[in-house]
């Protein structure tokens, strides 16, 4: 008997995914994203990302089922995030899944986002090996998760007690006048610049700090620190080294991420660790990881960066997991819930 066909619903923030897996196979993972409508505004505006999601939804999940080679007769099960997000993208999503569920008769999983993200790695030809630290890094979420179970036992190590890395990376962006989305302009920027040339402050890695947050990460005073150096050199006179203030910011924000995370699986004893979220795609972040990793003998996987970036598939594959375990399924009574704990894996 084949594993059970889930369709995935993923519109936490600006892109809306779905995707479509047969147990852990792969069968589509199509993404719309709406960031072009958010550039001018340097950011991601929680009003026009819902209507953007109402807009793409239709289209999308038929490209998908097109892609997939299925229709919705053959879909067994319907998945969707439920939290954590925006909420009014959240409710375009939720709202979506549950009248597919609805019409169909098939039963809906309400997941959560965050772990999604981990559970987008079963897609992964390599069977994924728990327990496992997984460091999630996007534009609205920055959090070192524990997982010795995805669908039972997912524990908050830390997480960012401001700014997330992605939005830290915007912020600096504008500020440089590169642009949004701020992670591939700094990135291309930090290219032709010198990583040692700037030291900016790595926040709470002090031993006072790593007293209390030890995983925990904060980027405000980051993007402070930028901000008053550029001044500084404006008050001046002088030129801003745009390349150089990009690698000096991109380094920092690598060194305490990768720090943080190397440090959470020795601590722990785990020798794995796992990467997901939009801001993954940094090429300096995936370098410094594994050179961190191999120095202390920890196992990196890093999923394709298509499923590294908000995407329907990783909810597809979650509630495929759950699915499979015999859970029950949510229902038609849960809400959007925007501060969806990561402790909660299905609503």
């Amino acid at each position: 008997m084949s594993a059970p066909i889930v369709l995935g619903i993923e519109t936490s923030c600006d892109e809306t995914g779905v995707g479509i897996v047969r147990g852990t196979e792969l069968l589509a993972n199509v993404i719309a994203s709406s960031m072009d409508e958010h550039a001018r505004y340097g950011g991601v505006v929680p009003e026009v990302a819902a209507r953007a999601h109402l807009e793409a939804l239709t289209p999308t999940l038929t490209e998908a089922l097109e892609r997939a080679d299925v229709t919705l007769a053959d879909i067994d099960a319907v998945a969707v995030t439920s939290g954590p997000g925006l909420a009014g993208a959240l409710m375009v999503g939720v709202g979506a899944a549950k009248a597919l569920a609805l019409s169909l008769g098939k039963p809906l999983y309400a997941v959560n986002h965050l772990v999604g993200h981990v559970g987008a790695d079963v897609l992964s030809e390599e069977e994924l090996e728990l327990p496992t630290v997984a460091l999630l890094v996007s534009g609205g979420h920055t959090s070192l998760l524990l997982v010795r179970d995805l669908i039972d036992d997912v524990e908050l190590l830390g997480e960012t007690i401001d700014d997330a890395a992605g939005e830290a990376f915007d912020k600096v962006a504008r500020l440089l006048g590169l642009g949004y989305p701020g992670g591939p302009a700094i990135d291309r920027a930090a290219a032709d610049g010198d990583p040692t040339a700037i030291r900016f402050p790595r926040g709470l890695t002090q031993p006072k700090d790593l007293e209390r947050h030890r995983y925990d990460f904060s980027f405000s005073g980051l993007k402070t620190a930028v901000a008053r150096w550029v001044e500084k050199r404006q008050d001046a006179g002088e030129d801003v080294p745009v390349a150089d203030v990009a690698a000096g910011f991109r380094e920092a924000v690598v060194d305490v991420l990768t720090q943080k995370a190397i440090a959470a699986c020795t601590d722990l004893g785990v020798p794995r660790l796992l990467l997901g979220g939009g801001v993954v795609a940094n090429r300096r972040l995936r370098e410094v990881a594994q050179e961190r990793a191999d120095a202390a003998g920890v196992a990196l996987r890093i999923p394709p960066l298509d499923l590294c970036t908000d995407n329907g598939a990783m909810i597809a594959a979650l509630g495929a997991q759950l699915a499979a375990a015999g859970r029950a399924p949510s229902g038609l009574d849960f809400a959007a819930d925007s501060t969806l704990p990561v402790t909660t894996v299905q609503v």
